[in-house]
């Protein structure tokens, strides 16, 4: 039969990135910013919490000692500065520059695996070890650390509350942008920003301002989730078209949720019209 204790929690789990991707995306997209480097921007930002937290971990003879706040503290700083570092390069280039977005972000998505895999590679011959690979499991072990109440809600805290605080972080991250795109001033502004620049010029916003934050903000939400995946659980010891079907849940909700979407065909859920486009105060 078909086990859907452990089904779930594992389902859950691999949605997490595309969480935090999908979250950061939308952010800058409201802006009015078209940012296809997204995947590279987890890259980078999962490889400098790697890096930070290897720096970190090996500076102890025993792992044991580390201090668990900073254990947590110093990759989710480093993740979030590489990830800001990139937004700040992709808004340069498109935003100030006025350069294609389309071909930046994919620059991006490419230079970002190769960022990644050169440090990645770097690290496993620093770490010194016989195969290719890193050990940070005590970093792991606090990135991984469930909610101390779990147990005691049987079931119900095995399916949902037996994860790592990134979860939890996605999901509030999620319903606050939510809230914040839909309900407050700032929302409102920065989705006019994205449907109608000159419009939203005239009436004295900040176009490169409002672009810049939303765009970095973005990109930091979307470093998260490349730091997630970093220590993230991968289900083994089950059958193999099992495993493919965690993978692949994802992709299938995200298909379905596009499919309702487009049926209902509401206006709040159409892109800016301004996606993608340079804004050209001269035109207004």
């Amino acid at each position: 039969m078909f086990d859907f204790v452990s089904f779930i929690p594992r389902a859950i789990a691999q949605s997490i990135p595309l969480l935090f991707g999908s979250t950061g995306e939308i952010i800058t997209e409201k802006s009015g910013n078209l940012n296809l480097g997204i995947p590279g921007v987890m890259y980078v930002g999962g490889i400098c919490g790697v890096i930070g937290s290897f720096l970190y971990e090996h500076s102890f003879e025993d792992p044991s000692q580390m201090n668990a706040a900073l254990g947590i503290l110093i990759p989710l700083v480093c993740c979030l500065a590489g990830s800001l570092l990139m937004g700040l390069l992709y808004c340069f280039l498109t935003v100030t520059l006025r350069v294609n977005q389309n071909v930046t972000g994919l620059a991006m998505t490419t230079f970002g695996v190769g960022f990644g895999n050169f440090f990645g590679g770097s690290l496993i011959k620093l770490a010194g070890a016989d195969v290719p690979s890193i050990s940070l499991s005590t970093t792991s072990s606090l990135f991984r650390t469930t909610l101390p109440f779990a147990g005691s809600f049987g079931v119900f805290g095995q399916m949902f509350l037996s994860f790592g605080f990134l979860v939890y972080v996605a999901i509030v991250i999620a319903l606050v942008s939510s809230h914040v795109l839909t309900k407050t001033r700032i929302g409102l502004q920065l989705r006019a920003v994205g449907e109608d620049p000159a419009t939203a010029d005239a009436a004295g916003f900040d176009i490169t301002r409002y672009k810049y934050v939303a765009t970095c903000l973005g990109c930091m939400i979307a470093g998260l989730g490349g730091l997630y995946i970093l220590y993230l659980f991968i289900c083994t010891g089950t059958d193999l078209a099992i495993k493919k079907l965690y993978k692949m849940l994802p992709y299938v909700v995200t298909i379905v949720v596009l499919v309702i979407t487009s049926v209902r065909n509401k206006r709040e859920n159409q892109p800016p019209e301004s996606l993608g486009l340079p804004y050209f105060r001269e035109d207004r």
